[in-house]
């Protein structure tokens, strides 16, 4: 959701900073699914999932999360 912030100029605004990043389905439970990074081999716990992608969502499945103020959140699976 886009928001706008009105403010005087000398004010601090936060802007949360947004890691994109690639991840693979370890197992689906519920709805808690284990997530592993692609990059780092970090394996998770994630229940955050986009609406959109909740149809798609498969076990060994290839997803796009994007990790914001400590929390990930699942955005789309990719097509294989």
């Amino acid at each position: 959701m886009k928001r706008s912030i009105v403010s005087p100029v000398d004010a601090n605004i936060d802007v949360p900073i947004i890691e994109k990043r690639n991840g693979q389905i370890i197992s689906i439970n519920n709805n808690m699914l284990q997530l592993m990074d692609l990059e780092t081999f970090e394996v998770f716990e994630t229940d955050s999932i986009e609406e959109d992608a909740k149809a798609k969502v498969k076990q060994g499945a290839q997803v796009e999360y994007w990790r914001v103020l400590g929390r990930n959140r699942v955005m789309r699976v990719k097509e294989q």
